[in-house]
């Protein structure tokens, strides 16, 4: 697996800047890209099926998460997305949780009425500072996950990168 230190979720194939839109057969292209989704969404289900627990990635109990990875290609056809999307088995989207982590403690709120200083109602100086620090300090209550989506991207690189190639030589129009 690779590192997931940096966030490279894009990829971009150098040699067609060039063209326009029309130059390129869609259907050709689409079918390119609904390759290199189903490719990139294996690799990403894979790496959490097998990684889970392991490299940081989350653990999958119910496969909910591995089922929520997909692919979508653009209406134009020259983009596709691959990510983990809200499912009906989902009661809240938690790739998100898992991504990002959650932190012990609330975050600070606004002050009841007639708590605060003045008649604004506000804090005093470096309460707030204080409770963030607080916080801060507090550690995660779920840890923040590596991403498994850009490791899948890193991991199928040169693939996609062939694929896309020659599928954009193949769909050019003379």
């Amino acid at each position: 697996m690779s590192n997931s230190v940096s966030v490279d979720g894009y990829l971009h194939i150098e040699g067609f800047e060039k063209f326009d839109f029309e130059a390129f057969n869609k259907r050709k292209v689409r079918a390119g890209m609904r390759k290199v989704g189903a490719l990139v969404t294996g690799r990403a289900q894979m790496n959490l099926a097998l990684g889970g627990g392991q490299a940081g990635y989350p653990e999958s109990r119910t496969g909910a998460t591995i089922d929520s990875i997909s692919y979508k290609v653009s209406r134009s056809g020259f983009l596709v997305r691959i990510a983990p999307t809200k499912t009906e088995s989902m009661e809240e989207f938690y790739p998100a949780y898992l991504h990002y982590g959650v932190r012990l403690g609330s975050r600070p709120r606004a002050l009841a009425p007639g708590k605060g200083r003045g008649k604004s109602n506000r804090r005093a100086s470096g309460q707030r500072q204080a409770l963030v620090a607080a916080r801060q300090g507090n550690g995660w209550r779920i840890t923040p996950r590596d991403n498994y989506m850009t490791d899948a991207l890193a991991d199928t690189k040169a693939d996609v990168q062939r694929i896309l190639r020659q599928t954009f030589a193949d769909a050019l129009l003379n």
